[in-house]
Parts: structure tokens; sequence; C-alpha cells
């Protein structure tokens, strides 16, 4: 539950004009992903476990979006977006050289995988792959452009796509079939989240215990 937004959990709209039947498949689909790899290998699992750790650390005081499954999913339905930069790979492989190129890279510098590596090392490793401080291309691919092309997008968008991530951020899912109406500056419509402000917190809990 967010501190920003307490009392509301957007999965209480399942049943609600806010979504419909197609967004509940959706919806249950995505939280019922396997957390076991399906396109990954268990080594690939692995590291990729602990890049989402460095990229997007959750609390502890709630269940975490599975983000490595969420990408592992991606992965397997080969599920692209809809555009590409022509400077990279296909989505698969270019995760791939990247899981290697990361692997390659903190074997180089500790003889240890990325995964056994504590947190600082991990971030310098992965900071040097930002800004193109690691030798040399990965099979072709500059690690440079896969951090922000791939690395970044995908995890980011991967973590924003789960109700856990739309609580935090009051979102309330697609807009079919109800959408958005009150669009102005400061303005939400009934089945939005409210922020809570300094002092009134009780009454955002109680408007979003509402919300559906």
């Amino acid at each position: 539950m967010s501190a920003r937004f307490p009392g509301y959990d957007v999965l209480a709209k399942r049943h609600s004009p806010s979504w419909n039947e197609k967004t509940r498949q959706v919806i249950d689909q995505r939280l019922a992903l396997p957390r076991e790899p399906r396109f990954l290998s268990p080594e690939e699992w692995r590291t990729l476990g602990s890049i989402c750790d460095r990229i997007m650390p959750q609390p502890a005081d709630r269940p975490p979006v599975p983000l490595v499954a969420m990408v592992d999913a991606k992965l397997y339905q080969n599920h692209g977006d809809g555009h590409c930069d022509y400077r990279l790979p296909p989505l698969r492989e270019a995760w791939q050289r990247g899981l290697r190129g990361i692997e390659t890279e903190a074997q180089r510098r500790h003889n240890v995988g990325f995964a056994e590596l504590d947190g600082a090392e991990q971030d310098a490793l992965l900071r040097a792959v930002q800004h193109g401080g690691v030798p040399g291309a990965w099979e072709g691919m500059s690690p440079r452009l896969f951090f922000a092309k791939r690395l970044l997008v995908d995890i980011a968008t991967q973590y924003y796509a789960h109700p856990t991530a739309w609580n935090e951020i009051g979102f309330g899912g697609p807009a079919s079939p109800r959408g958005y109406v009150r669009l102005d500056f400061d303005r939400r419509d009934p089945w939005e989240a409210a922020a809570a402000k300094p002092g009134e917190e009780t009454t955002a809990r109680r408007d979003n215990a509402r919300v559906g």
C-alpha cells in the first residue's frame, strides 16, 4: 500500500465499471506469471535479478514486483515495442548479448559473476556500462546503447506495468472503458486515487477506500 495514496488498491477496481473483461484477463495473466525462467537460462535469470535489484530497488514492506519474470515474459513472447533502434540487434539477441557482456565484465574485474558482487561493485560496473567505460563492443553491440535503450527501458516499463507499482503512483489501470474526464491541473475523477496531502492522510484513506 502506498504512503502517498493510503487505502488505495487498484485491484479493488476489478469488478467496477473502470475495468472491462479484457482488462481483467490481461491483469490476471500478469499477476500469474511463472517465477522461473521460460526464455532466459537460469544463469541469465540470476544475473538479471541482481541487475533489477540495483536499477529498481523495491521497498521491503510489500511483496516485490516480479521484475525478472516480467522481462523474461516479454522475451519469451518476443513482444517488441512497435519500433526499434537500428543500431541494436533484435530484442532477444540484444538481451542475451547484454547479459553475457555484463557477466564477462564482472569476471574481468572481479573473477566472479555479477550476482556474487556486492552492491557497490555492481553499481560501479553498471555505471561503467552506462557511460561506455567497458572495453570494446559486446559482439558488435554498444554497451552504452544497450544500457540506455534496452536495460533501463525494459526494466522501468515492466515495473510500471504491474498493479503494485500502480498503487504507488495512484494509477487506476487502463482507461478503457471508463476513461478520464477531469483533465485540468489538480483535478481528479471520483474513480481516481486521492493523494495524501500533509495533515489530510485520513481523508485520502477514506476517499481511496471508495475508489472503484
